[in-house]
């Protein structure tokens, strides 16, 4: 590799981290069209606090602790933005700050990242999986990615304020198709909650096929 595509990697994989780590924030590091809409409501706070660890061709790695229901940090509106509409359309669905005026809420059905036993969410664990994927394979294509097929498997339960690690890996290409997995792992103890297998395509490839999916990156 020389040194412009060894510049050009790198840039890639930096990009995937900082995204990975704030989804609502697009390449530019603007919000992205799709949060400010009112789109990607599980895929924010899915992996809302996630730190990677690693970002290198092909391969992502991060670790987050399972939320309590009701404590994603969604950005709702404050009593003093409901009157303008353009900020009511930014704010929708980034993530606040701490210390910020803004008031969180979220809808009820995205903020549950766990199940009635007090579990993480197969859900919220198939949204942050699909994130995952989405930053590994943009250090592959440096694109804009769909999810065109999806598989996940659930081996064991992750608990509240429990730290997982999930590890995501470009495992082959077939054309323009980039298949990935992304295994999740309980941090401390490495058991296996869950793998997820996909394979993903640039926006551009997915459009003129006419697939309806969520755009990432």
């Amino acid at each position: 590799m020389g040194d412009a595509g060894e510049t050009r990697s790198l840039r890639l994989a930096a990009t995937a981290r900082k995204w990975l780590e704030d989804v609502s924030i697009d390449r530019e590091g603007h919000v992205h069209p799709a949060v400010a809409s009112g789109g990607q409501a599980l895929a924010v706070p899915a992996t809302a606090g996630a730190r990677v660890s690693l970002a290198e061709p092909g391969r992502v790695i991060c670790s987050l602790r399972v939320r309590a229901p009701l404590t994603v940090r969604c950005l709702a509106l404050s009593a003093d933005a409901t009157s303008s509409a353009s900020a009511r359309e930014r704010a929708s669905w980034m993530l606040s700050e701490p210390g910020s005026d803004l008031v969180l809420s979220c809808s009820r059905a995205f903020a549950r990242m766990q199940d009635a036993g007090g579990r993480w969410h197969a859900g919220a664990i198939a949204a942050a999986a699909d994130n995952v994927c989405a930053a590994a394979v943009f250090t592959v294509l440096g694109a804009d990615v769909l999810t065109v097929q999806y598989g996940l498997s659930y081996f064991s339960p992750a608990h509240h304020d429990e730290e997982v690690e999930m590890d995501g890996r470009v495992v082959g290409r077939k054309g323009k198709l980039v298949a990935v997995t992304v295994e999740v792992r309980k941090k401390e103890s490495g058991e296996l909650v869950a793998i997820c297998r996909q394979w993903m395509a640039p926006i551009q490839l997915t459009t003129k096929c006419n697939t309806s999916t969520s755009s990432k990156l």
